[in-house]
């Protein structure tokens, strides 16, 4: 058996990657649809596309593209991946893309579960938490691009799909009921024993769907898991952290390293070419020795002022231009370590660093793997961070992983 996944960003396809990982299985990533067929080499082969907030109809154009990608390189087994604060709008694009999937597959159901237990996501009678809090109670409400104001995934996706929606609440899942006869069903999970039941008891005609963490049973019951380890490349030592992320845990994050690092902030309001050119000025005077912090990181109100001034849409493509041109002067500048916090800007660094495929390594914290592209003078390591994950201390401890 071969599994293939679609992922909708370049941070929760590595957190995939690193996750699926653990069980031992090869685990090949692939950034954007690749342009040659698969080798079929892999157990897992992953296809991360930058499709979260996309219009709806190129959102389902590029993951059907990529699943019949997939399958036609030898998967057995479809995997739609997505946030584990199931980040959507009442258009989608969540919804949309697994009836799309569903109408590749020949499936008839979808079933729905963003639980990540280890990360404090925890899905019961079809509410997601986020720790001890509701959805629309957490930091997620603030979010810049698909602020979340309920809980409730049934009502969340009701709105962006074509049939029933229902619920598989755990204690149905306990009492041994089988799943609903509804299109779409949102799946309970509060534990890892939980998703384990999901896996084992969704018939073959559902399309599995949900963040990392449902996919983590899928080795051992495919059969792909192994006990084989493989041992981290490692790149040259010159290191850099960008940060586009706003979440609540990367702002944390930031004013941490920033205490003991060199660091220098973006505003999107004022960053054009010469702002640019002046924080390249800036990496170019420090020591090869250190490890400098590039952040665009803010608080919700100046997020919020930005995207008032700027749009919502523009004030993100600055900050994503930015990075991207900042990245290609470090690498020229012989950089080969980069650290980045936020999916957006993952995708734009990985871009213009023309990463298109990686080896999965190690885990960071749950869910961020260091990742490995290229050979000798040009093998790049790339922590890709979604902005909720980790903890404090990430930045650090992702470096300090890579000497270890």
């Amino acid at each position: 058996m071969k599994l293939g996944c679609v992922a909708d960003d370049y941070t929760g396809a590595t957190d995939l990657a690193g996750l699926l990982r653990r069980s031992g299985a090869s685990v090949k990533l692939h950034f954007g649809l690749p342009k040659t067929p698969s080798d079929g080499l892999a157990d897992i082969e992953i296809v991360a596309l930058k499709c979260r907030t996309e219009p709806v109809d190129q959102a389902i154009s590029d993951c059907a593209d990529a699943a019949h990608w997939l399958l036609a390189g030898g998967a057995n087994q479809l995997y739609w991946k997505y946030c584990s604060t199931f980040d959507s709008t009442a258009e989608g694009n969540i919804g949309p893309v697994a009836e799309a999937l569903m109408a590749v597959t020949g499936q008839t159901q979808a079933l729905y579960c963003p639980a990540f237990p280890e990360n404090g996501r925890a899905v019961f009678m079809g509410h997601l938490f986020v720790a001890d809090q509701l959805l629309n109670e957490s930091s997620m409400k603030d979010h810049p691009l698909t602020p979340m104001d309920d809980a409730n995934l049934a009502r969340v996706l009701a709105p962006q799909v074509k049939g029933s929606v229902g619920i598989w609440n755990r204690v149905d899942q306990k009492q041994g009921m089988p799943i609903p006869d509804a299109i779409h069903i949102i799946g309970d999970a509060v534990e890892f024993a939980d998703l384990e039941f999901l896996i084992e008891n969704t018939p073959r005609n559902v399309l599995l769907t949900g963040g990392s963490a449902l996919a983590m049973p899928l080795p051992n019951h495919l059969g792909i898991a192994s006990t084989h380890q493989v041992g981290d490349p490692k790149p040259d030592s010159r290191a850099l952290i960008l940060s586009g992320s706003c979440s609540q845990m990367t702002q944390q994050q930031v004013a941490e390293y920033a205490v003991n690092h060199p660091s220098y902030q973006l505003h999107p309001e004022n960053l054009g070419e010469a702002t640019i050119q002046d924080c390249v000025n800036w990496l170019q005077s420090l020591q090869s020795t250190e490890t400098p912090l590039v952040f665009a990181t803010a608080s919700p109100e100046a997020v919020k002022a930005a995207q008032s001034a700027l749009g919502v849409t523009e004030a993100g493509a600055i900050i994503e231009r930015a990075m991207a041109q900042i990245a290609q002067k470090a690498f020229e500048m012989g950089v080969r370590r980069f650290v980045v916090a936020g999916g957006e800007t993952s995708g734009a660094v990985t871009q213009a660093l023309q990463v298109s495929e990686v080896m999965i390594g190690r885990e960071i914290c749950p869910g961020v793997p260091w990742v490995f592209s290229g050979s000798d003078s040009n093998l790049v390591g790339l922590a890709l961070k979604s902005g909720n994950f980790g903890s404090p201390s990430f930045f650090s401890d992702a470096l300090a992983l890579l000497e270890d």
